[in-house]
């Protein structure tokens, strides 16, 4: 009787250690498939870089040695670490799919991956990051003329691809539909980047990734260069100097440019560039808002801003006139004009720090009324067909001024009293007719309009000398001292 109940015991024993064996051997062959798939799909996220990663490597490692000690289980994770190399999937930079609504939801830049958003900030990716499970983002690629031959990949750090090459420290990536040669395109493209900063102890990149529409581009303007140089330091734009895959050890990517940023970021943002670029300047305007001559009126000064080409006046002498008798009529105005195409950076930012209101047409070079004290004036100009047919587009710099905390004194727009456009029916067509057109004026609106902007800024100046003994500028940053 007793050997019988031994037998039937070790019998139960027997069958449920192999039971054991078996349902090991099937965890196995499950994890194994589920580990490939997390590093082949880029939409499952979590969080710390290296270390968290290198930890769940380290976690499973322990638990496959410990469930079994068959020959079919690894003395280490080599040989998973190898499958998971293996399977990365690089997807297209450019996603043509989304060719219709480029700059909506994910954009068609990376378009499998989900922002961050966080309240007041542009929308971004950041990697690794809980969002990325750890993983690093990886680039293959370098064409310049078609997005959709660049590709991008989410990597572990221990499973690098065999010809990758991992770049070390922050790398800020952008991503633009417009471009990095006009000023405002640029700004507010970069403008993100400023504010991220801003929010993560100023930290400074060690190189930029920029893409127009997934494809790499080698340069920014010089303007916009010299901005992210006095906020940041030294620019580098990486361009690579092979197919890659590059992978980074810390990337930061925009694909919004401005995006959800809200105005007081905004304000805090161009505040800071303001500060930075007239340190990286040399330029001190203490007190300028001040200023007052020998009767203790307040000095005003006009810029009339001025550009060649297209959108430029037709009569810029009869214009010129125009402003500088208005001028010479407030005791304390001071009158300027300058070309914006002859001005170096720096000499922007002194002729901009030292204008209280600018009058100028439509164009690029009005962005640089960021350089400008917080409520100083700015009244702008338009060639004939672009109210009827320019769209929202027109008001970029009614935006701006309002962003960067600027009192936008209204427009005015080259009548169009009757249609010269050959394409009548075709409203694209028609604005492309009128778009870079000279502007006219008429000379008794603009001495109007000057004579009611000057009265505005004299009794502001006024009331704020009153107020206050000095009359400093807004706060650059909570965060990033300039």
């Amino acid at each position: 009787m007793d050997v019988e109940k031994t037998t039937k015991t070790f019998t139960k024993k027997k069958s449920s250690c192999h039971s054991n064996k078996i349902i090991t051997c099937v965890f196995l062959l499950l994890l194994i498939p589920i580990l490939v798939h997390l590093q082949a799909s880029p939409f499952y996220f979590f969080s710390s870089p290296t270390a968290t990663s290198r930890a769940f490597f380290n976690k499973w490692k322990g638990i496959a040695l410990d469930a079994s000690a068959g020959p079919s289980i690894p003395k280490n994770s080599d040989g998973l670490i190898s499958k998971l190399r293996e399977s990365v999937t690089f997807l297209p930079l450019k996603d043509l799919r989304f060719a219709e609504t480029a700059m909506e939801g994910n954009t068609w830049f990376m378009s499998s991956l989900n922002d961050t958003h966080e309240a007041n900030e542009a929308e971004y990716l950041y990697f690794p990051s809980q969002m990325s499970k750890g993983r690093l983002l990886c680039i293959k690629g370098r064409h310049a003329t078609d997005g959709t031959k660049n590709s991008y990949a989410l990597v572990w750090p221990e499973a690098l691809p065999d010809s990758a090459t991992l770049m070390k420290g922050l790398t800020f990536v952008s991503d633009t539909f417009y471009d990095y040669g006009n000023l405002w395109h640029g700004l507010t493209g970069m403008a993100p980047f400023v504010g991220w900063s801003m929010k993560n102890k100023c930290l400074n990149p060690t190189r930029w990734v920029l893409f127009h529409w997934g494809e790499l581009r080698s340069k920014m303007g010089s303007w916009l260069q010299h901005l992210m140089q006095a906020n940041f330091g030294d620019v580098k734009i990486e361009g690579f100097g092979g197919d890659g895959p590059y992978c980074f050890e810390k990337a930061v990517v925009m694909r919004h440019n401005e995006g959800s940023m809200g105005k007081e970021r905004k304000l805090q943002v161009f505040d800071l560039l303001r500060c930075n670029a007239r340190r990286f300047c040399g330029i001190s305007p203490e007190g300028k808002g001040q200023e007052t001559n020998e009767r203790g009126e307040p000095i005003i000064r006009l810029t009339l801003l001025m550009r060649t080409g297209s959108r430029s006046f037709k009569n810029a002498s009869a214009v010129t006139d125009i402003f500088a008798r208005e001028c010479a009529k407030v005791e304390g105005c001071t009158f300027k004009v300058a070309q914006s195409e002859n001005l170096s950076f720096c000499d922007q930012v002194r002729v901009m720090t030292y204008t209280d209101v600018v009058a100028s047409p439509h164009g690029a070079q009005l962005t640089n009324m960021l350089f400008m004290d917080r409520n100083s004036s700015v009244m702008e100009f338009f060639p004939k067909g672009w109210l009827e047919l320019a769209g929202v587009g027109q008001y970029a710099h009614h935006w701006m001024a309002d962003q960067s905390g600027m009192n936008h004194r209204g427009a005015w727009w080259d009548p169009l009293d009757k249609k010269e456009c050959p394409f009548p029916q075709q409203d694209l067509d028609c604005f492309n007719f009128y778009k870079n057109g000279k502007v006219g004026h008429n000379e008794t609106h603009f001495a109007e309009w000057a004579r009611i902007v000057l009265d505005q800024v004299r009794i502001s100046k006024m009331q704020i000398a009153t107020r206050s003994p000095t009359n400093k500028p807004q706060p650059n940053s909570i965060a990033c001292k300039c």
